[in-house]
């Protein structure tokens, strides 16, 4: 697969290349990248998310299997004590709210009985990796449990369970998710941003 040279490469990172077999092309935003694999057309598309970027142009890639763009990731942050599944539930808002989040998600305060209680955030699996960062770049902490995964959101909307409160976050992505007749114009280019 040959790509195009690309200035300012580093702005490139976290964005996606597709190689769509005769040609590939630079800079698909992961909603961009979603909507084409729904596509009967582009359905044996190959992902390949940038991670890494050098000044000379040169990017490092990862292969992404097309069904990530499928699949919600979350994180659960499990409490016996309501107001300390508050706190968790106020500090992840409070996080997003100083620092947008890499992606759309939502957040839940969820009761599944009287000693037992979630915050949850759930999110668009290709964006796994940044919500982690996110996380862990925000310093987020909790006293109870833990767990994630796609099988965690699994298991939490098939659990019988009461959402206390709930809130959807948005990121503020330097990119616009373009769609329709515009994307698929797009996939001619080498270079989409």
């Amino acid at each position: 697969m040959k790509l195009a040279q690309l200035e300012n490469s580093d702005k490139y990172v976290g964005l996606y290349v597709i190689d769509f077999g005769d040609h590939s092309a630079v800079g698909f935003t992961p909603g961009e990248v979603a909507e084409l694999l729904e596509s009967e057309h582009f359905k044996d598309i190959k992902v390949y998310k940038i991670y890494k970027a050098y000044p000379d142009g040169r990017v490092e890639l990862k292969g992404t299997p097309a069904e990530i763009f499928q699949l919600e990731m979350g994180m659960f942050f499990y409490s016996a004590d309501r107001a300390a599944a508050e706190m968790d539930y106020k500090g992840l808002v409070d996080i997003a709210v100083q620092t947008a989040p890499p992606g759309r998600a939502k957040v839940h305060l969820t009761k599944y009985a009287d000693d037992k209680f979630v915050t949850a955030l759930i999110y668009p699996a290709e964006y796994n990796e940044q919500f982690s960062d996110w996380l862990s770049g925000a310093d987020y902490k909790t006293v109870g449990p833990a767990e994630g995964g796609v099988e965690a959101v699994k298991r939490y909307y098939d659990a019988p369970a009461e959402i206390i409160q709930s809130r959807q976050l948005f990121s503020e992505s330097s990119f616009e998710d373009r769609s329709g007749s515009e994307l698929l114009a797009a996939t001619k280019l080498a270079v989409q941003r």
